[in-house]
């Protein structure tokens, strides 16, 4: 692969990841006791903060209710490695967070959690907005706290975006070095493979012909 394409890939995949990052805020339905993950490629050293709330929504009425006390919820995250980083139960609404250790493809996971069964035709609706990186900081909290001009607020704020960005391109780099690793390695083994059924069957026939 040239030069030019391995840099439009990784550009390739940085847009992708860096435009998913702003659509992070979703609502889904959930029966009693069904879990929902998501996928989050994140770069390592990276912050991670999702807000939830839930509601209940009745089917028969078409109507939202607001969640009753009994209702909780379960997070759960894992690394790329399946390693559990965030067993937690919350409440009806929370946040969580976590800052990832390694690159690659996050799990975090959701699951209801009643104490008492629903009524019939009632199910569980789940709000959730999950942000990375220099989204997690509150500026206008930096602000107040470290008393910034509204111009150092914003060359705080480029200063976190480039490190971001520094961070997503690093990451990137990795994943097409290891995509050039295994297109190598499939690359030696189409090369060997007729070799090796040539030698098979010579061998094959030499020891055909000797025990004749």
């Amino acid at each position: 692969m040239e030069s030019g394409s391995l840099q439009r890939f990784i550009l390739k995949g940085f847009l992708m990841n860096f435009c998913l990052s702003f659509v992070s805020s979703l609502y889904f339905h959930m029966a009693e006791g069904e879990q929902m993950c998501f996928i989050e490629e994140i770069p390592a050293d990276t912050v991670v903060v999702g807000d939830y709330w839930t509601q209940l929504y009745d089917e028969q009425r078409h109507e939202y209710l607001p969640a009753t006390p009994d209702l909780g919820m379960s997070v759960a995250a894992r690394t790329p490695n399946d390693e559990l980083i965030l067993p937690r139960v919350k409440g009806t609404k929370g946040k969580f967070n976590f800052t990832s250790s390694t690159s690659g493809e996050h799990k975090i996971c959701l699951q209801p959690n009643i104490s008492q069964p629903l009524s019939a035709g009632l199910t569980v609706v789940v709000h959730v907005d999950i942000r990375s990186g220099e989204r997690t900081n509150d500026y206008t909290e930096i602000q107040k706290r470290d008393h910034l001009t509204d111009l150092q607020l914003r060359v705080r704020q480029l200063t976190d975006q480039v490190q971001q960005i520094q961070k997503e391109l690093i990451y990137q780099k990795r994943r097409q070095e290891d995509f050039l690793a295994t297109n190598h390695n499939i690359d030696m083994w189409i090369f060997w493979w007729p070799i090796i059924r040539i030698v098979f069957v010579v061998v094959f026939i030499i020891f055909i012909t000797d025990s004749c």
